[in-house]
C-alpha cells in the first residue's frame, strides 16, 4: 500500500528565476537604447551595420557597468543613465605617442565615479 506524502514546494528558486528573467529582459530592452531602435537606412547592409555597431556599443557599456562601475552608484544603472552621466562628458583630450590624457573639469559632478571606473578597468584589463 502506498502512502501519500505531503509535498513542500519552495518558491524561493522560482522567485529567484523570475528576478533573473526580469533583469535579462531589461538588459535586452536596453540594447535598443543604443541606437538599435532605428533602422532607417535605405539598404539592408546599412541597417545590419548599424545594428552591429549598436551591439558592440552595448557590450562595451555593459562591461563598463559590470567591471568599472561595480562599486559605485551606477552599478545597476541603465545604459541611458551611464551614457548621459559619464559618457556625454565635456573633457579636454590630449594624445601622445604612449598615452591619452583626459582633463575633466574640477566641477564635474561624477568625477569620482569616472576615476573609479578608470581604476577598476585598468586593474581588470592590465597586461602587466
Amino acid at each position: 500500500m502506498m502512502r501519500a506524502r505531503s509535498m513542500r514546494i519552495s518558491i524561493a528558486p522560482a522567485a529567484s528565476f523570475g528576478r533573473l528573467r526580469m533583469r535579462a529582459e531589461n538588459r535586452i530592452g536596453e540594447q535598443f537604447e543604443m541606437f538599435a531602435d532605428r533602422a532607417s537606412s535605405a539598404t539592408l547592409q546599412a541597417n545590419q551595420l548599424r545594428l552591429t555597431f549598436s551591439a558592440m556599443a552595448y557590450v562595451l557599456v555593459d562591461t563598463l557597468r559590470r567591471v568599472g562601475l561595480r562599486h559605485t552608484q551606477f552599478a545597476d544603472a541603465a545604459v541611458a543613465t551611464i551614457r548621459l552621466k559619464l559618457l556625454k562628458l565635456g573633457a579636454q583630450v590630449r594624445t601622445s605617442v604612449r598615452r591619452i590624457h583626459f582633463a575633466i573639469a574640477s566641477g564635474c559632478p561624477n568625477k569620482i565615479e569616472f576615476e573609479l571606473a578608470y581604476l577598476f578597468l585598468r586593474r581588470a584589463f592590465s597586461s602587466a
